[in-house]
């Protein structure tokens, strides 16, 4: 598939999907988010790419949320379908086995938020704006806003941000949870790609045990979550790199992580 609304590269071990739409904003359409899928395909049949980042093409947006101009065409099913093709392909992007950042370098507004929040985390540029706008055009979030942003940031900041449609700069945004870091915005790439090449360093059985345990712990109890950890540290064990990092850690050297998911 040839792309017109985002731009898909592979840097290493690192893959890159950036938002192409600059002069909307890099608002979604259902076109932007059939070549997301795609790349999604591409990413989990190449077993060499170890780390995702998600970012906006243009210095003002990473996402300013949905195309409104194609919204406002669709009858009440239309809309549903909409929203739940947007479930979908949040929910494939969470599953990834692999970790997904996400470069937020402008306005991640609405939709923009939600993609946001189906990474991994989120690291952001000083000039980045968030928020759940919804509320002003007369809905509410359709890509699993009300439902992550509560989880992230709890319940009274989700329904504060949901139900007044408020804009919150990075830095607060990073004071409630919602952005891991906030750096200069001629650093945020760098530091982005610092991050993701030190994870990619990592065993991949590893980093996948760690991402699961934790996503699907978060909703049971503590004892069930401790023994899905225990089980996952059991595979980890039988995977080629446990050996290979405790040999490097006495041997004193780096560990060449070469174990594969399958």
């Amino acid at each position: 598939m040839s792309y017109e609304n985002i731009i898909f590269e592979i840097e290493g071990d690192v893959a890159v999907i950036r938002f192409n739409r600059p002069k909307a904003l890099n608002a979604i359409n259902p076109g932007v988010l059939e070549e997301v899928g795609d790349a999604l395909d591409k990413i989990e049949a190449d077993s060499g790419v170890r780390v995702l980042v998600l970012t906006g093409e243009g210095e003002k947006a990473f996402v300013a949320g949905a195309d409104i101009a194609y919204m406002v065409k669709l009858s009440p099913l239309e809309g549903r379908e909409f929203s739940r093709g947007g479930h979908e392909l949040l929910f494939r992007l969470e599953n990834l086995p692999i970790p997904v950042i996400a470069c937020v370098n402008g306005f991640a507004l609405g939709g923009g938020t939600e993609i946001a929040m189906a990474c991994d985390f989120i690291y952001a540029s000083e000039n980045a704006k968030f928020g759940q706008p919804e509320i002003n055009l007369g809905v509410i979030p359709g890509f699993g806003g009300t439902q992550r942003l509560s989880r992230l940031v709890g319940k009274a900041m989700a329904k504060e941000l949901c139900m007044t449609g408020m804009m919150i700069s990075a830095q607060e945004a990073k004071e409630i949870g919602l952005v891991n870091r906030v750096f200069p915005h001629d650093k945020l790439w760098e530091e982005t790609l610092k991050t993701a090449n030190l994870m990619a360093g990592k065993g991949k059985v590893s980093l996948r045990a760690a991402k699961r345990c934790i996503d699907r712990g978060f909703d049971v109890d503590l004892t069930s979550g401790c023994y899905m950890e225990a089980d996952a540290f059991a595979l980890c064990k039988a995977s080629p790199d446990a050996n290979e990092g405790m040999s490097a850690f006495l041997e004193k050297r780096k560990p060449e992580f070469k174990g594969e998911l399958t």
